[in-house]
This record gives C-alpha cells, structure tokens and sequence, in this order.
C-alpha cells in the first residue's frame, strides 16, 4: 500500500493561535487537492513555544483548545498530526497552576484517531528544562501523569491506529525531545518501536544553532536504522524569543528510510509544502528531494542571522534602519546585512567623527556606504562632546568644579554618536538604529552604557569576532558577489577610536581578538574555568584546547604574570556591571547554544 504524506514545515507565530490555524487549514486544503493521505505538522503548531506566562492565561488556552477542535473538524478524507496544548481543567501541575500538557494529535474523519491512551492525545515525555527550555514549569510529562495513575510510563507511550485506504496502520508519535533517547531514562522510540509500528513520526519545535541541524540529522537517521520503520521529522520555520534572545527555526525536515537514508530533505529556512511517499515499509521522495548538502559554517551564520534579523524587524514592523559607520567590521557587516535585507533605499548610515578619528576609518566608512548605495552623511561630534563638557564644569559639588576624565570622555563620544545622533537621526529617517556590539564586547563588557550597547537590535550580537569577519567575507563572495566591504575593513587593526592611544595603526583596544575571542568562547560556551585555563597554560597546551593559533599566548605575554593577570581580568570581567551592560543590550538575533540572556543563564547572572 503507497501513503502519500505531506510535511507542513510551516511558520509558526508565537502567540497567535488562529493565524497558525489559518496557515494550517490553508496547507491542509492544498495536501488534500495533491491528494495525500496524511499531512503532519509541528511541536505546538496552534499555540507557538517560547511564550512565557502567556501559558498562565486562561482565555488564550481555551482558544487554543477551540482552534485544535476546528484543525480535528478538518481532517475529514486526510490523516492531520499536529502538535498543540491540552489542557485538564480538573487538575493542576506542581504550581498549583491548571495542568497542561504539550500534546500530539492524531486526526481523521473529523475524530480524534483510536488510541489505548487515557486520553486522546500524545503526550511529551522529556521536557527540557535547560538554557532558554522552561518546559517543566509549564507542562506536565507523561511520566509524571503514569506515576500519578500508578501506571508503568509505558502505558502512557503507544501508537495511534488509523485507517488509510481501508487498511488500518499504527503510528508511532513523538514530540521533538522525546526522540533524543541518549539523553533520557524513559526512551519513548524504543517503547514505541516494541508495537511495531508502521511509521514513526517526531514533530519538533527545535531553534536552530551552529551545528544542530546536522546533529539533528545524525540522531533521527540512526534511530530510524534502530526502530527498523520509516521516521518523519518535522520542525518549524519562523522566530521566537523569550525576551532577549531572538530564536531562528531552521525547518530542515527530513524523512529517513528505515536504513537510514534521507527520502526527503526539506530546506533549511524555507516554508512550504513537501511530499514523500511510504510503500510496503519503504519511504521515497515524492518529486524533488535534493533538498540541500549541509553547508558551510559562514554560510550557516549568515543564513540564521539574516532570516532571524529580516523577521525580526518584520515583526516589528520596522521598514527602515539607521546604523553607525565607524570604518571598523562590526559596523560594516551590519550595514551590509541591513542593506541586503532592507534594501539599499531603507537604511540610513552615519559617520560620526571625533578628533581621533583617522582618515583611513573615514575613508572606509564613505567608501563602504558607496559601495552598499544607502544613504550616507557625515556628523562630527567634536563640538558637541566640547560642549558637554563644558556644561559639565559649569556643575558645583561641595564647591568644586565637576570635571570628566579622559576615559568619561571616551564614553561621551560613543553616547553622543548613539543616544543623541543615532537615534535622533533614526527617528527622522523614520526607522530604528541598530546595535553593533559582537559576543566578545558583551563577554567582557566592553562597551558603553546608552551609547554603542543601545539600539533596537544586536544582530551580531551572539557572533564572535572572528566569526564577524567570515560573515563579512562570505557577504562579499557569496551574497553580494562583489566586493562590497573593502578589503581595508578587513585588514585594519581594530580600535574604537576614542583616544590618542587608541589607533587603527597600534589598537589601543583592551581585547585583542586573535586570542580573547577563544578565551571568552571557552568561559562562555565551553564552561570552562580559570583553573583549567591555566593548567593547559603550564603544559603548553592551551592555544590547542582553545582554539587559538599556536604560540600567541607566547608572543602575547612576556612573562607568566602577564598571562594570569589578563586571565584574572577578564574572569572577574565576566561578572560585575559586564551583567547590567547585557541586562540592558539589545535582542540578540542568537546561532550558538549559549548566547547571552535566556541561553546562558549563567554568564548573564554570574557575580564573583
């Protein structure tokens, strides 16, 4: 028997239930015109994931349950699984808090499907409750539901039975983490796998970073060869946020064959429609399954950066963006990624000049918005940082004269260019004003309150800074296919410019990225400690463990009391007002596991 069976990798709205509704009825419609016999969608398709308290509202879950009643209606002459909230007004979780569950439905003929579950629906069994995952706070698991039953978990994970073609066929459920089986006690594929089923399917609400989505691939293509059945994933496009971290959802479905192959590889980022095609225990491609090979990691960067940027400020409904020019990298990739996505006609980009601007940074920055075609314009800040430092001496504490240092005036400088020019500007040309601070500045802090660290959005803001320049290089050779950021952008030493002793010749910069770049990736992202940063340090070893090219701890520090200062600097850098700069920076468009705020609970919390 052949089983036409679409994937929905669709978009889901967080918080909108009736609009996910719509696009689902719109997909379910045009699977049943293609003639499928059985359509699936995601993880929480009606309600959205990363929604916080809005869990708690009363009116939003029974417009969730009316829309999964609507999206049941509709399945008469298909198969429809789709992922929604289920609710048990009759008992509460932990939190004395109504229960719900993150439920899998089957449908058919206008009904639930037939299941020997107490209740007609799939429910979660792992709930992650790590990094930005809050799932135990809302939910409640089926392991917890069979120990309050006095039931075995096993009881509570068996397959759907549906009629397909007058043939009846079982269907083993999932949802998104239940299939990671190396990570969790109860293992519901391998109990699944025991009722021989015909198919196995995994809907998935699974945010996209570096890495994962061939991660993803390799667990499900194995666990399809380990259940020995045909295995559909399903993931969702579209973003979500948990109010600081901006999460991009890659879709990159797939159908493995019970040997493991791929039958269909939906593209990664792309809404749309996909068909494969189940015969006698085999799954095949319904058209074109070339989908895509798994690409390269700028290429990964810049595809997650500029969809979550692009739909970000879509959701935001912002049209147009303002951003700084200093003729460094970090300011010209935004720009380049704003003029990509907006159009050369929508951005606005400002040179703001001090005293110790140079001219090579000046000419770079024209330079660069010449090549981009946005508009540009020039604004000196010399006067006006004078002049606020002249009001500043006119002050009188305890009958002295207030008077701001060297380094206050350096803060000046980069609060003038943004909190008064930028935003101003901004608001003229009718638009937002973008942050362009990168994950090394946020690590340690480096950057000033109201002034570089303001904006609506941090698009490079969970990018390190080498991984800055390779978006910078694959915008030019693959996006642009033009050497739109010159090469001198990418060769200049960089320096915020904001001192005599701070020059794109020499630096003058407090981090020197060849080798902070992968001491901050190792405190942030590779949960490593100062101990063990410098015991690789005494065995030579550390440039290897890190990451870094090999001698430059070498060449970087004369002595052994240069590198544990530095180490000792940036350690304690890590904690203190570097938490109120990331408290108060902008969302961050997020690629890594750990990025600051939701991500990183950690590094966004830590206090020595």
């Amino acid at each position: 028997m052949q089983l036409k069976i679409a994937l929905a990798q669709m978009e889901v709205a967080p918080g909108r239930p009736r609009a996910n509704l719509s696009r689902m009825l719109s997909y379910l419609g045009k699977a049943k015109e293609q003639k499928a016999d059985m359509i699936i969608f995601p993880e929480l398709a009606i309600p959205g994931y990363l929604l916080g308290d809005l869990w708690e509202y009363e009116w939003f879950l029974r417009e969730c349950e009316e829309c999964g009643r609507e999206m049941i209606g509709a399945s008469a002459g298909i198969i429809a699984v789709f992922g929604n909230i289920a609710v048990d007004w009759e008992k509460y979780n932990k939190d004395g808090r109504v229960r719900k569950y993150n439920a899998c439905f089957v449908a058919e003929g206008k009904k639930p499907a037939e299941s020997p579950l107490p209740y007609p629906f799939y429910i979660k069994t792992a709930l992650p409750n790590y990094r930005q995952f809050d799932d135990a706070r809302h939910f409640h698991s089926s392991i917890s539901l069979a120990l309050e039953l006095g039931r075995p978990p096993s009881d509570l994970i068996q397959p759907f039975k549906v009629t397909a073609k007058g043939k009846e066929i079982s269907l083993a459920c999932m949802i998104c983490e239940d299939g990671w089986v190396d990570f969790y006690p109860v293992k519901p594929p391998l109990l699944l796998a025991k009722a021989r089923p015909d198919i196995f399917i995994n809907i998935s609400s699974s945010p996209f970073s570096l890495g994962k989505t061939a991660l993803r691939h390799g667990l499900f293509s194995g666990l399809a060869q380990k259940v020995a059945a045909p295995l559909l994933y399903l993931n969702h496009t579209g973003i979500q946020n948990n109010g600081k971290n901006i999460y991009t959802y890659d879709g990159a479905s797939r159908a493995f064959a019970p040997s493991g192959d791929v039958a269909l590889a939906c593209p990664s980022f792309a809404e749309g429609l996909f068909f494969c095609r189940c015969d006698n225990g085999g799954l095949f491609p319904e058209g074109d399954a070339s989908g895509e090979q798994p690409p390269e990691i700028a290429r990964e960067i810049c595809d997650a950066v500029v969809y979550g940027t692009k739909k970000f400020l879509e959701q935001c409904q912002i049209e147009k963006m303002a951003a700084g020019l200093s003729g460094g990298i970090d300011s010209a990739v935004a720009a380049a990624l704003y003029t990509h996505i907006l159009g050369k006609e929508n951005v606005l980009l400002l040179n703001m000049p001090s005293r110790y601007n140079s001219p090579t940074t000046i000419d770079l920055a024209g330079r660069l918005a010449k090549n981009l075609g946005a508009h540009y314009a020039s604004v000196p800040i010399g006067g006006s940082v004078d002049f606020t430092a002249k009001q500043i001496r006119s002050i009188r504490v305890n009958g002295r004269k207030l008077a701001l240092s060297d380094f206050a005036l350096e803060n000046v400088q980069a609060r003038d260019r943004s909190s008064r020019i930028l935003a101003a500007a901004a608001a003229a040309f009718g638009g937002g004003f973008s942050c362009n601070a990168n994950k090394s500045e946020l690590t340690a802090g480096y950057g000033t309150f109201y002034g570089d660290l303001a904006g609506m959005l941090a698009p490079l803001g969970d990018l390190w800074k080498y991984q800055v320049y390779a978006l910078g290089r694959y915008l030019n050779t693959d996006v642009f296919q033009a050497e739109k950021i010159p090469e001198g952008i990418f060769a200049i030493t960089p320096s915020a410019e904001l001192s005599a002793a701070q020059t794109v010749g020499t630096g003058g910069d407090p981090i020197y990225y060849p080798y902070h770049d992968y001491l901050f990736r190792a405190f942030v992202e590779k949960n490593l400690s100062p101990l063990e940063i410098a015991l690789w340090y005494k065995e030579g070893e550390l440039e290897e463990k890190i990451g870094c090219e090999k001698g430059l701890t070498g060449r970087l520090f004369p002595s052994r009391q240069d590198f544990f200062a530095d180490l000792e600097r940036w350690w304690l850098a890590l904690g203190g007002l570097s938490i109120a700069k990331r408290i108060q920076a902008p969302p961050i468009v997020t690629v890594s596991d750990r990025a600051f705020g939701g991500s990183d609970r950690l590094a966004t919390s830590y206090i020595l």
